[in-house]
């Protein structure tokens, strides 16, 4: 059993923290910015309540975040009261936050001046993955560190690798997400084309899917695309800040990715369109129109 704090319990960070409580057995104090959903969290799974990040990883041999974006994880790292203030020599701060390789890097080197070791762990596997404690965890960092870590982040995840040094692991994140933004747009040109087409979708993906064409997203959220429903998954507007971060990156290192920008205009659309909240197959709700 190791001494874990948790910082960030929004939709995913919140049954991320529980499976290290009840799957992992570790002993584990939270810390969210609204103190009313720590207070729930610590009523439903037990464990500590901390009033600042600080307070959360004072003695903590890892301490977790999730929380929204790089100044979100600055303001509870490196920020007064922030956990980088408390952290003891030799322990290890593992980040799940989707932010930018260049904060990741920035937070690596100021851990190392600290005496502990900090890993980037964008996870990818949405709310569902969070709540079924299936996650796929995409790490940058030090191997000791990773080594260390593992068997605590294996807690919440399915797949767990070392993608290389300090923000190798939101750079892998980019890469997933430039790959499913167009997955998603093609799969709702399929189905807008089959309808127009009028063929019945269930047929036509019954047996798509089976060939190279076939993709997580088809098997799993066609049917509800089919139905013009998108309260299933990973909103528009996180994908919106993602695609951001890819973007950026690629403006940074030369990439070209003419299908990752145009698809971020094509989520701007929807959200136009009152779809911010919508999951992320809604690009078919833009075609649809």
């Amino acid at each position: 059993m190791a001494s874990v704090a948790f910082l960030g319990l929004g939709v995913m960070g919140y049954p991320m923290a529980a499976h290290l409580k009840n799957k992992g057995g570790h002993d584990v104090t939270v810390y969210n910015r609204t103190r009313a959903k720590a207070e729930q969290w610590v009523a439903q799974h037990g464990g500590a309540l901390a009033l600042t990040p600080a307070q959360a990883a004072e003695g903590k041999d890892f301490v977790f975040s999730c929380v929204g974006n790089d100044d979100d994880l600055r303001s509870v790292t490196t920020a007064k009261d922030g956990a980088f203030q408390a952290m003891k020599r030799g322990s290890v701060y593992i980040d799940n936050t989707t932010a930018s390789a260049e904060v990741a890097r920035e937070l690596a080197e100021a851990a190392q001046e600290r005496g502990f070791s900090f890993l980037d762990a964008p996870v990818s596997g949405g709310q569902a993955g969070a709540e079924n404690g299936v996650l796929t965890v995409m790490v940058g960092g030090d191997q000791a560190a990773f080594d260390k870590a593992r068997p605590v982040i294996d807690a919440y995840a399915r797949m767990v690798g070392l993608m290389g040094p300090a923000g190798a692991g939101q750079l892998t994140k980019m890469i997933n997400q430039i790959c499913i933004a167009g997955l998603v747009q093609g799969l709702s040109e399929g189905i807008h084309f089959g309808k127009k087409a009028g063929l019945d979708i269930e047929k036509v993906i019954d047996v798509i899917s089976k060939g190279a064409a076939g993709s997580w997203q088809m098997e799993n959220r066609h049917k509800t695309m089919n139905a013009g429903k998108y309260d299933f998954g990973f909103a528009v507007d996180w994908m919106r800040k993602d695609l951001g971060i890819c973007l950026d990156e690629a403006d940074r290192n030369g990439a070209r990715l003419p299908v990752t920008a145009l698809v971020d205009q094509f989520y701007k659309d929807v959200q136009a369109m009152g779809g911010r909240r919508w999951d992320t197959s809604s690009l078919l709700a833009r075609l649809e129109k």
